[in-house]
């Protein structure tokens, strides 16, 4: 084995070196990630691209690099022993890794929105009536929290209002909207009222009170 690498050369070398050493701090990554533990804290260097939904994609991370050099080990491997040329088999080997961290990084972000999601459809919240937690600016000028009940659970999620005057703490409000980002928008309103008994109940129960005297 150790005859067979020492006669490889050097480009063959170079990338059997990157695709075994990758290949293995890549099964150790994904293992650590998948049970719980943080790989990114190694070196990390994350290049955020906003999403529409405002949360970071992270493209350059200690995971990412570690998929891009696994794959562009065994990318240009392949490209080697089918026979490309040098610059072919970099710039093909170059692309595959790309692809990876594409793809590596779309993993990680979708998994890191399910979990900070769970399964809450802020769908549910519409017409719910709550309370503001922190202040939300009027006309949308700056977001705040409210306490609602969402899915049997008193949640405070962010929202924005379209009412003209700040929505202060402590004050009632009805969610009439939902962003397509999971903002609530909402609106002054008041606490719902229980219905009161009807005024025929009423009289019956005087009526049997004066029953019972007689």
């Amino acid at each position: 084995m150790l005859e067979w690498f020492s006669n490889l050369e050097f480009l063959p070398k170079l990338y059997w070196s990157i695709a075994l050493v990758g290949s293995l701090i890549f099964i150790v990554v994904m293992i650590m990630a998948f049970v719980g533990g943080d790989a990114d804290d190694i070196g990390d260097a994350d290049a955020d691209i906003d999403s529409d939904a405002g949360a970071g994609f992270q493209f350059i991370t200690f995971k990412n690099l570690v998929g891009f050099f696994t794959i562009f080990g065994w990318s240009g491997i392949a490209c080697i022993d089918a026979g490309l040329s040098t610059p072919l088999t970099i710039i093909i080997s170059v692309i595959c890794g790309l692809l990876m961290m594409v793809i590596m990084a779309s993993l990680f972000y979708f998994i890191s929105k399910l979990t900070d999601s769970g399964t809450l459809n802020y769908d549910n919240a519409l017409d719910a009536v709550g309370e503001v937690y922190l202040t939300i600016g009027g006309d949308r000028s700056s977001m705040g929290k409210v306490s609602v009940n969402v899915q049997g659970t008193v949640r405070e999620l962010d929202a924005l209002t379209d009412s003209l005057t700040d929505l202060k703490s402590g004050t009632i409000i009805k969610v009439v909207d939902v962003t397509s980002n999971g903002i609530l928008i909402v609106d002054r309103t008041r606490k719902p009222i229980e219905a009161s008994s009807p005024k025929r109940d009423e009289l019956q129960s005087g009526e049997t009170h004066l029953l019972n005297d007689k």
